[in-house]
C-alpha cells in the first residue's frame, strides 16, 4: 500500500509518519511518497522521519518501517498512490503574515482560516488544490484523497468538483471536543453503542455538538449546567461557560472568533507579532538549523522542542492561560486521517467527524436547507464501502444563517479561483459575515493583490501564474 503525503517539507509532516510507522490501526503501509516544491525543507523533513524511524525500530515501537521516498515531481509522488494526503501550504508562512496584517491594517480579524484572512488564503490554494485533484484524476484515480489543507471546508468541496466522494476533509478540532466530553461521562460517545451518540453539525471551524447521549439518556444538558464540569472542557472555557449555556451547545474552539471578534483583534494587535510571524520565525530558525548539510546531532531532537512551543502557543490569543498539557497532548489530524484509512482499507468501522458532501447513505441532505454538493462537518460511519454521513437533527435558524453566510462567501472565492473574476473575489471578500462590506471588501482585495503577486495574475486573466507556487 502506498500513501503520498502532499506538502511533505511541512513542519508537521513527521507526525504523520510516525503514526504509520508504529501501526496504531494495524494498517501496514509499504511506501510512504513525500512531495514538496521545496527541495531543502523536503531534505530537511526527510532527515528527521529517519532518524525518527531509527529510534522507532530501537524503542521496539516499529517492527517495520515503510519504504520512503521524496520528490518535487508531483506525478511522480501520486502515480500507484492508495491513499493520497493533502498538506499543502501555499506560499507558506510568508503568505500567512500578510493574509493576517492586511485584515488587521483594516481594523479587521486577521486569522489564518477564519474572516477574511482565511478567504485569502483560500484564494491562494484553490487553483493549486484544483490542479492536485487533476492530478490525481489523471494517474491515480482510484486513490482515497484525504485533505487536511485549510480552510478545509471549501477545498475539500473544490477537490470533490473534480475526484468525487473520494475527496474527504479532516480536522482533529471537533473529535478533541468530543473527546473532552467523552471523558467527563466516561463514555466513547462515536463507537457506535447503542443509545449512545452525538450530534455535531457545521463547517470546519464553524461547528456545534448539540446533543451527547450515554445509555439513552441526553446528558448535554446537565454538562452545560455544571461548572466544575465546563471548566474541564477547553472550548467553554475559550468562548465563556456563559454563553455556552445560553446557546445550550458546546461549539468548535473557532467560534471564539466569532463570538469575541474585537477581542481577538485586540489581543492579536497587541502582540509582539502576529501568528504568522511567529511561525515564520519559528521555523525558520528550525529548517535553517535542521538543514542536513548544517545539522546538529539529532534533527529529531530539534524538531520535538519546535513542535511542543508550536503546539502550545495554538490560539494563544484566545487564552488568559498558559495551555494545558492535556489539551496539548489531546491527538492530532494525524490520528484522525490514519484511522480513516485504516477504516477504508480494512473494512473495519470507525465513526468519525468529517467533512463531506450535504447528502446520507440514503440519499437524503443531511441539512435539507442547503445544497446537496455543499461540504459539511458530520459524524459519518467509515468502512470498506466508504464514507456514509449520518443523519442530524434540524438545524437552527442562527446556526444555519452563519453557515450559508460563510460558504456563500467562500463559494464567490472558489469561482474567482477557478475563473479569475475579480468581481466574485471582491463579493467573497465583502460578504464574509466578519466583513458584510463592500468598501472594506475592496480594500481587502486590493491589499492582497498588493501583497501576492500571484493572486493578482490569477485575477487579471493570467492563470499560469499559479501553476509554479509552492505546495507546504
Amino acid at each position: 500500500m502506498k500513501l503520498t503525503i502532499l506538502g511533505g517539507g511541512g513542519f508537521r509532516v513527521p507526525l504523520v509518519h510516525e503514526a504509520v510507522a508504529t501501526g496504531a490501526t494495524g494498517l501496514v503501509v509499504d511506501e510512504v511518497a513525500l512531495h514538496d516544491v521545496d527541495p531543502a525543507r523536503l531534505a530537511t523533513i526527510t532527515a528527521v522521519i529517519e532518524e525518527q524511524g531509527r529510534r522507532l525500530l530501537a524503542e521496539g515501537r516499529a517492527a517495520r518501517l515503510p519504504r520512503l521516498s521524496a520528490t518535487t515531481d508531483l506525478r511522480e509522488a501520486v502515480t500507484g498512490a492508495d491513499f493520497v494526503f493533502s498538506a499543502i501550504r501555499v506560499g507558506g508562512a510568508e503568505g500567512r503574515i500578510v493574509d493576517e496584517k492586511v485584515a488587521l491594517d483594516l481594523g479587521l480579524l486577521g486569522q489564518e482560516t477564519i474572516g477574511p484572512g482565511g478567504l485569502a488564503y483560500a484564494l491562494r490554494t484553490l487553483p493549486v488544490a484544483l490542479e492536485v485533484a487533476r492530478t490525481i484524476a489523471d494517474v491515480a484515480p482510484e486513490a482515497w484523497t484525504i485533505t487536511f489543507t485549510n480552510p478545509a471546508g471549501i477545498v475539500t468541496e473544490a477537490m470533490r468538483g473534480v475526484l468525487g466522494e473520494r475527496v474527504v476533509g479532516i480536522c482533529d478540532t471537533p473529535i478533541g471536543l468530543v473527546r473532552r466530553v467523552g471523558r467527563l461521562l466516561g463514555a466513547d460517545l462515536v463507537a457506535g453503542t447503542p443509545g449512545t451518540g452525538i450530534d455535531y453539525v457545521g463547517l470546519n471551524h464553524l461547528g456545534w455538538l448539540r446533543s451527547v447521549t450515554v445509555d439513552g439518556t441526553e446528558r448535554l444538558p446537565g454538562l452545560l449546567a455544571d461548572d466544575a464540569a465546563l471548566e474541564e472542557i477547553e472550548e467553554a472555557r475559550l468562548i465563556g461557560k456563559d454563553w455556552v449555556r445560553a446557546d445550550g451547545a458546546l461549539p468548535n474552539e473557532y467560534l471564539y472568533y466569532y463570538l469575541h471578534t474585537d477581542a481577538a483583534i485586540a489581543r492579536i494587535r497587541s502582540a509582539a507579532q502576529t501568528r504568522g510571524e511567529f511561525l515564520a520565525a519559528q521555523q525558520g530558525r528550525f529548517y535553517d538549523a535542521a538543514a542536513p548539510e548544517a545539522c546538529c546531532s539529532s534533527p529529531l531532537e530539534l524538531w520535538s522542542s519546535t513542535l511542543h512551543e508550536r503546539e502550545a502557543t495554538y490560539m494563544a490569543e484566545s487564552r488568559d492561560e498558559e495551555r494545558r498539557e492535556e489539551d496539548v497532548a489531546g491527538g492530532g489530524y494525524q490520528e484522525v486521517a490514519l484511522r480513516l484509512m485504516t477504516a477504508i482499507a480494512t473494512g473495519r468501522g470507525e465513526r468519525m467527524i468529517l467533512d463531506v458532501g450535504n447528502r446520507t447513505a440514503s440519499g437524503e441532505r443531511i441539512v435539507p436547507e442547503l445544497p446537496e454538493d455543499l461540504v459539511l462537518e458530520v459524524l459519518c460511519e467509515v468502512d470498506g464501502a466508504g464514507v456514509h454521513p449520518l443523519p442530524i437533527g434540524p438545524v437552527e435558524l442562527g446556526r444555519l444563517g452563519l453557515m450559508s453566510s460563510l460558504r456563500s462567501a467562500e463559494r464567490s472565492i472558489l469561482e474567482a479561483a477557478r475563473t479569475g473574476s475579480r468581481d466574485a473575489a471582491w463579493e467573497g471578500f465583502s460578504t464574509h459575515p466578519l466583513v458584510s462590506s463592500p468598501q472594506l471588501g475592496a480594500r481587502l482585495l486590493a491589499g492582497y493583490e498588493a501583497g501576492h503577486p500571484r493572486m493578482a495574475a490569477l485575477l487579471s486573466g493570467e492563470r499560469e501564474g499559479h501553476r509554479g507556487d509552492r505546495l507546504r
